[in-house]
């Protein structure tokens, strides 16, 4: 239920803030680092376990890819739906424990940890409370947590600079993930419109959609290519991430076309993956040094 690979995900994507704020004037600390990962886990994971709770119904009647719909550890398993409810409040009490040692021995900091609480806040609230998902409003929250809060928390934790720059540089890989989640919620259209789950793959006509896709992928990249033109990236973060537009054009062309969301979650695990690496090269190459100006360090 706590979907490891998606929290090893989470792990890569908070990596990547950490690079990001050491090349910008922050500071690389192997165990400040892993203090905040270690207080960011078990809040993630129940983030994940609230949402099995609250999609035991969707999950038993549809039809689950790899990359789509929650776990269905319930429904194989047959436990009762608050099984996974009392892992959720365990993880948070768990999380909420850790994240106070961080902060107490200073490996977090207050900014590190209120980007902590909207973490959990808005992930309870994605599942539970106002349950945002059924207003609409579920992938653009699941985006901005995702895409822009995590690799902010890592930025905090690293020590650099929470200013607008920085949620600039994060801003074309969020408009990626909002993206991705329209395809992996495309497969569960049915069962979450039957289940009261209003997603918008059940309130937008599959032309909209397809728009949608092809319009975030178009912003997602052009900002890629744009931003180390006006000093918001790295040349080598911002042009690496243009290797993968054959792969966004793929997936937007099949985006509703087949079931599986695999084209658009493997476009957006790859954009993860070329940030860390060429973030984490910037880090290794200019010890730690401010990325501005480009013509200086020359990438």
């Amino acid at each position: 239920m706590s979907r490891p690979s998606q929290l090893l995900l989470i792990l890569v994507v908070y990596a990547i803030g950490v690079g990001a704020g050491t090349s910008r004037g922050g500071s690389f600390d192997l165990t400040r680092t892993a203090v905040g990962a270690v207080a960011l886990v078990p809040l993630a994971a129940s983030v994940h376990y609230v949402n099995e709770y609250a999609d035991v119904e969707t999950d038993a009647i549809t039809e689950r890819t790899r990359f789509s719909g929650g776990s269905g550890a319930l429904v194989v398993t047959g436990l009762p739906a608050e099984t996974a409810l009392r892992a959720a409040v365990t993880a948070l009490a768990v999380g909420t424990v850790t994240t106070g040692a961080a902060l107490s021995v200073g490996a977090v900091t207050a900014r590190g940890v209120g980007l902590l609480v909207v973490v959990v806040v808005l992930g309870w609230a994605y599942s539970v409370g106002p349950r945002l998902v059924a207003r609409g409003l579920g992938e653009v929250t699941n985006a901005l947590l995702g895409g822009l809060v995590l690799p902010l928390f890592g930025v905090a934790v690293a020590r650099g600079p929470l200013d607008a720059v920085a949620v600039l540089a994060f801003l074309p890989f969020t408009v990626y993930v909002f993206a991705n989640l329209l395809a992996t919620q495309w497969p569960d259209r049915r069962a979450d419109e039957k289940t009261g789950k209003r997603t918008l793959p059940t309130r937008w006509s599959t032309t909209g959609l397809r728009w949608a896709h092809w319009l975030t992928t178009g912003t997602t990249f052009a900002m890629f290519g744009l931003f180390p033109l006006v000093d918001l990236l790295p040349r080598v973060v911002g042009w690496g991430c243009l290797l993968l537009t054959p792969a966004g054009i793929v997936a937007s062309h099949r985006f509703t076309r087949v079931t599986s969301p695999f084209p658009s979650v493997a476009t957006m695990v790859g954009l993860a993956v070329v940030q860390l690496f060429t973030w984490a090269l910037l880090v290794l190459a200019r010890g730690g040094q401010r990325f501005y100006p480009p013509a200086v360090l020359g990438v």
